[in-house]
């Protein structure tokens, strides 16, 4: 989380001067901006968006694979991350 929540806020340059503010300290980091709407009385996510990705990011690919009864089964796997035995 980056600095305290901006409830009550409606002045959209405090909140991009925030975003940027963060985007620069973290610039290879994900940034997520999450909107909250308590107009019922909670506080639940309402809109949530990415800001900034890093430059290098890992990715995944999508595995499918017939099994018995002719059903689909898919299963996500990271094409970064290497897989180590036990004490490796």
């Amino acid at each position: 989380m980056w600095g305290l929540p901006l409830f009550d806020v409606k002045d959209v340059a405090a909140i991009t001067y925030e975003i940027n503010a963060c985007r620069k300290a973290k610039p290879n980091f994900y940034v997520k901006v999450t909107a909250f709407d308590n107009t019922r009385g909670v506080e639940s996510s309402s809109l949530s968006f990415i800001v900034n990705r890093p430059i290098n990011e890992p990715g995944f690919r999508l595995v499918r694979q017939e099994v018995e009864g002719r059903r689909i089964q898919y299963t996500i796997e990271s094409y970064a991350a290497v897989a180590r035995g036990e004490g490796a």
